[in-house]
């Protein structure tokens, strides 16, 4: 019978222990506030949005908010944040994406200082992560290794294969897997013959944005599945990038969809706004 990694339960331990972190600093006299910048109306950024701040309220971290409509100037969103580069009341700088097609996204997350990056997305914190310097480390990726090691299951020595190389997801999610000692492989869509790849995984982590696209002729006997991917199915329901009751017989532990990755994300992220202000 499959282990069923249940992700709103270890973030929601998480977050309690930063709640009591949090209390501790804020009785040091240590206020820790996180600037939320949305622009434009998008429904899912609005929801993930609103789940940071429920999460920020929770801990008791102060939350700023900066909504603008889609047409402010990149200009104006790069002022803004200069501002809040240089506040000292402001422990970390979040800007929602996407960003509207006239604004510059790597413009934007350049210009966030890396002392206040808690996505972890500025390049110098990718190239922290990279050498092994502390630095904040991508929010998904980093609640990825929590939800293993947290469910004891042991990464070191490993076959870890990846299926996705973004800059959000896969990239990150392989070096931090090679910092746990895995061993790590990263496929994706050029990627020849990928179900003897994939098959290959003891971990398999799944970050390629097509729904239920990973069934259970790419999945080892055993192996243990994490499902970055979140999509709605023919009828409406959400479902992953791996077809969950496909695969279910054959793992000996998954990550559902919805309630396994999703709430890491935002449990990670407060703990970078926590980070900012341990010192």
């Amino acid at each position: 019978m499959a282990f069923i990694i249940d992700g709103k339960a270890i973030s929601a331990k998480i977050k309690d222990e930063l709640k009591e972190e949090v209390a501790a600093l804020k009785a040091a006299g240590r206020e820790i506030a996180l600037a939320v910048i949305q622009v434009g109306s998008d429904p899912a950024s609005s929801v993930y949005v609103n789940n940071k701040k429920k999460a920020c309220a929770y801990i008791g971290i102060e939350s700023l908010s900066y909504e603008f409509a889609e047409d402010i100037t990149q200009e104006e969103l790069l002022e803004l944040i200069a501002e809040l580069n240089g506040r000292e009341d402001v422990n970390g700088i979040l800007v929602q994406l996407p960003l509207p097609k006239h604004i510059n996204e790597e413009l934007v997350i350049n210009a966030i200082s890396p002392e206040k990056d808690v996505d972890g997305f500025h390049p110098a914190s990718v190239g922290a992560m990279c050498i092994g310097q502390p630095g904040f480390l991508s929010c998904t990726p980093a609640g990825i290794i929590q939800l293993l090691k947290r469910s004891n299951i042991e990464i070191e020595g490993k076959n870890c294969v990846v299926i996705g190389r973004s800059n959000i997801v896969g990239k990150p999610m392989a070096l931090l897997l090679l910092r746990e000692n895995g061993t790590v492989t990263i496929a994706h869509s050029r990627t020849k013959d990928l179900k003897a790849v994939a098959k290959a995984a003891d971990i398999l982590i799944v970050a390629i944005g097509k729904p239920k696209f990973i069934n259970s002729e790419y999945v080892k006997d055993g192996a243990v599945v994490i499902d970055v991917g979140i999509h709605r199915d023919e009828n409406n329901k959400l479902c992953g990038d791996v077809d969950y009751d496909d695969v279910i017989e054959k793992v000996s532990a998954i990550t559902p969809v919805p309630g396994g990755v999703g709430p890491m994300t935002i449990a990670m992220l407060m703990n970078n706004c926590v980070e900012s202000a341990r010192g």
